[in-house]
């Protein structure tokens, strides 16, 4: 059976922590504290160009996002290191995933965060490297976003510009090697011909020429009026906006008039563009076969929303949980 559960990722964390921590980062980890890891946290956040799945952990767990001059405001997040610290002391076992994803940052874990864990181990023959995982999550988000004969569509669009790309440059080589065949022949005619069929060789060379910059000329055309139509009719949209319970993409330059404060225009995020309230009741799956939340809820001041998925709040930025029994029973199974 595969290794692939919440619980064999924490083992293999703890198990990855004992063999690191009398390594480099020995003073903050063989005793560690909430404070010690804390400030390895922000050493390595610092010092390291972390990757978008690094960056989410931290912004979850901590409740804000890495920015190097807002060290004050993180050093104001230490009880966030209190479960990481119990952790690897062997005092708790933790329930929070964003934890035990921080903790395999501290100890440079490399399945990290738990999706990447389990979805290797439980495909470690078709996933060869890190593009693959981050496909199969892609697929798996759309798939909860209800869009996945869109993304399979696209796949077959760009399999489909591949072929034609591959079959149009093998259509040109045969040209070009047919072409060459008939410069060898007319060149041993040459040989043979009087100074006049040499003349009417250069000029049929010219003629070639020719026809090759025509062919050049129009097909430089054509892409510039192909993207100038592209570019005109369809402006790329950089920007993203909350809709009642979606993001929509918008033009940056987009100006607000009557809206609240949470449709204000961000920066497109793509880990946040697929993001969906949506509506729960007793016979929405909230669990996986292994017991995982795949329902994620944010507290507001009417209660709690759900979404589909994880992220922050659009309304109020607060980072969104896992959904968990207590969260059901109280909110929903009424």
């Amino acid at each position: 059976m595969p290794n692939n559960t919440f619980e064999d990722y924490k083992i293999a964390v703890k198990n990855k922590y004992e063999e690191v921590r009398n390594s480099e980062y020995f003073v903050y980890l063989d005793n560690p504290t909430r404070a010690k890891l804390r400030n390895l946290c922000w050493e390595l956040f610092q010092q390291q160009n972390r990757n978008q799945d690094d960056l989410n952990v931290f912004s979850s767990l901590l409740g804000l996002p890495f920015d190097v001059n807002r060290k004050n405001k993180f050093d104001e997040q230490i009880d966030k290191f209190r479960p990481i610290e119990k952790y690897f002391k062997g005092e708790t076992d933790p329930a929070n995933v964003e934890a035990v994803n921080m903790a395999a940052i501290l100890v440079n874990f490399e399945l990290r965060p738990f999706n990447k864990f389990r979805i290797h181990n439980l495909y470690p023959d078709d996933i060869s490297d890190d593009n693959l995982v981050l496909e199969n999550q892609q697929k798996k988000q759309i798939e909860g976003s209800g869009d996945l004969e869109n993304f399979l569509d696209e796949k077959e669009r760009e399999k489909g510009i591949e072929k034609g790309i591959v079959e149009e440059k093998e259509d040109i080589e045969i040209k070009e090697k047919e072409e060459e065949k008939n410069d060898n022949i007319k060149e041993s005619e040459v040989e043979e011909e009087s100074g006049n069929e040499i003349e009417n060789e250069e000029e049929n060379s010219n003629k070639f020429n020719q026809r090759i910059k025509n062919a050049i000329l129009g097909v430089t055309l054509v892409l510039c009026i192909g993207f100038g139509i592209i570019f005109f009719a369809f402006p790329k949209k950089q920007c993203m906006q909350w809709s009642v319970d979606h993001y929509e993409l918008v033009d940056c330059d987009l100006k607000i008039e009557g809206f609240g404060a949470y449709n204000k225009i961000e920066l497109l995020d793509p880990t946040l563009v697929n993001l969906k309230k949506i509506a729960v009741c007793d016979t929405t799956t909230y669990f996986d076969k292994n017991g995982i939340a795949v329902i994620w809820y944010g507290r507001t001041a009417n209660g709690v929303d759900f979404f589909n998925a994880h992220g922050r709040h659009p309304e109020n930025s607060s980072p969104l949980k896992p959904v968990t029994k207590y969260i059901l029973n109280k909110y929903v199974r009424k």
